[in-house]
């Protein structure tokens, strides 16, 4: 098999995340974005170390699996992976994959464990609460889009007017905010940001909602340049005369330099620019407040926001925000809990979904308390990598004492309120970075839940968790590669898995979460396991 080579073949199964395995009669060739069941037309793009990689080139034969998609754009966006198929079949996809990957690292683990499958999502669509729309062209020079990336694009931008894994309040801003900003023909058209060229004003639409109270935060990012490029501001403006305002660069809090690259230009003693912005904001926050008004929306604005962006990368932070409307936050509940969320807060994307993996970790964490009075008043658990706190709030009336460490300064401080909030005074929260804070907290833990990012846990932070010898570890994982990586580390050290279960936050995606009991191997007891001091 080489490089550049064309096949035909059936999609045999697919792999996390979302690598469909094609046999050929050379063998077999990952083929991403494929589905079960499908014969297609690949090319070969790589050969290395006997196994090859393909790409995509046609869909054949659809699988016998697949069903229409209730997407018109499915295929085209790069967000949903297996929107065609049956949501049972979609499950069945995920289970055999996070299945695969843990049998072939627990293959050396001499006990036995239990499989529990995969739980669904309670809600399979319209269930995204937080949406970080992107502006753009679909094709250069073409007109102005907002909505997702182009699968397999860096640029490409499709407006997802019809995307189905958010509601119709998230299809109507996206809608409204679409409509307003094109709405200026040239030579007045409203730019979006180039990320090459690093010109342009418009950048995101940040939309979160809660999805059991209704409230509704949507935060327009932009640059801090001119919406109108060289200021061509609307007609009425001071800027309209064809005089570009001398302008001067305004400074970005935090990132020096930034400021000289992207000014604002504003026009001393006139409107200019900058008077023309507001214009602007105010006619775009009329159109937003409008869909209320007239009942077009479910739920009800809790704030609009206007975020000024200045950062080359393509993210969504702020150099400033405008509050234009409510204020900078709404409240969510999960499972008898009120949680106080920013634009900015982690916070499960499926809230649905979110009160399923909790109970799942609930009932695995409870177990780790029995044989003490009251499900172990007295014990110290430690929550690592905890967010803003809600795996730790709910295992507080459980515990004595539950200590959660995050590296993100805002998610530390949302925690510690909504803590207090929910009347929880054995909860503490400590910003910092997982690794260092351990060796800086006094109490040991008997107790330790695990939620990392989706690249997992850095080795040396893995080796000192470890050395604390709890007999009982929950590991929540957003990444099942990740995960099985760090599994392999933790049979090594002594621990075995007991049990394990997948949990679909994330229909019609690529991606799953899995829950695993870790335990301390009984037969370890006073050797390694046991006896390991707590590492430097």
């Amino acid at each position: 098999m080489k490089k550049g080579q064309v096949y035909e073949a059936t999609v045999e199964r697919v792999d996390f995340p979302c690598k469909g395995i094609a046999s050929t009669q050379e063998g077999p060739v990952t083929v991403k974005n494929s589905l079960p069941g499908q014969k297609i037309k690949l090319i070969v793009s790589k050969v290395r170390n006997g196994k090859a990689e393909g790409r995509l080139l046609e869909v054949m034969e659809k699988s016998p699996l697949e069903t229409a998609s209730p997407c018109s754009h499915f295929g085209l966006c790069g967000g949903c992976a297996y929107l065609s198929l049956p949501y049972e079949e979609q499950l069945r996809v995920k289970e055999g994959q996070v299945k695969r990957l843990l049998d072939a690292c627990l293959e050396r683990q001499e006990s036995g464990w239990q499989w529990e499958g995969i739980k669904a999502s309670p809600v399979a669509c319209g269930y995204r609460n937080k949406m970080e729309f992107s502006f753009g062209d679909e094709e250069k020079d073409g007109p102005l889009t907002l909505g997702m990336h182009k699968r397999g694009s860096f640029y490409d931008v499709v407006t997802v007017e019809d995307c189905r894994i958010v509601d119709g309040d998230f299809r109507l801003i996206l809608k409204t905010a679409l409509e307003y900003f094109a709405g200026y023909p040239a030579p007045r058209r409203v730019t979006y940001f180039h990320r090459m060229r690093h010109e342009g004003y418009l950048r995101h639409l940040l939309v979160r909602k809660a999805s059991r109270t209704g409230g509704i935060l949507v935060a327009l990012v932009t640059t801090s340049q001119s919406p109108w490029g060289d200021c061509g501001a609307p007609e009425g403006s001071a800027a309209g005369n064809g005089e570009r305002a001398a302008g001067r660069a305004e400074s970005v809090a935090g990132v020096p330099g930034e400021a000289e690259a992207m000014p604002l230009q504003k026009e001393a003693g006139g409107e200019g620019c900058g008077e023309a912005e507001r214009q602007l904001m105010e006619g775009f926050l009329e159109k937003l407040l409008g869909l209320e008004r007239n009942g077009g929306l479910e739920g009800k604005f809790a704030g609009i926001l206007h975020i000024v962006n200045d950062s080359q990368a393509d993210v969504v932070r702020s150099d400033r925000t405008d509050i234009l409307y409510g204020q900078d936050y709404f409240y969510e509940e999960l499972l008898g809990l009120r949680f106080k969320v920013s634009v900015f807060s982690f916070f499960q994307t499926n809230s649905y979904g979110a009160e399923v993996l909790y109970e799942t970790a609930r009932s695995y964490i409870g177990e780790l308390g029995s044989g003490a009075p009251e499900g172990a008043p007295d014990k110290v658990v430690y929550d690592l990598y905890s967010g803003t706190g809600t795996i730790a709030q709910m295992m507080a009336p459980a515990a004595g004492r539950v200590i959660g460490v995050e590296i993100v300064e805002e998610a530390v401080q949302a925690a510690r309120k909504n803590a207090e909030m929910n009347g929880l005074r054995n909860c503490e929260f400590i910003a910092g970075d997982v690794l260092k804070a351990l060796d800086e907290i006094p109490e040991k833990p008997d107790f330790i839940i695990l939620d990392p990012p989706r690249d997992g846990i850095h080795p040396k932070a893995l080796g000192k968790i470890i050395a604390y010898g709890v007999e009982r570890i929950v590991y929540i994982s957003c990444k099942p590669t990740s995960l099985v990586r760090d599994l392999g580390v933790f049979l090594e050290r002594g621990y075995v898995v007991e049990r394990a279960v997948a949990v679909d936050q994330f229909p019609w995606t690529g991606n799953v979460e899995v829950v695993a009991l870790l335990a301390r191997r009984k037969e370890s007891a006073g050797g390694e396991a046991e006896g390991m001091e707590r590492q430097p």
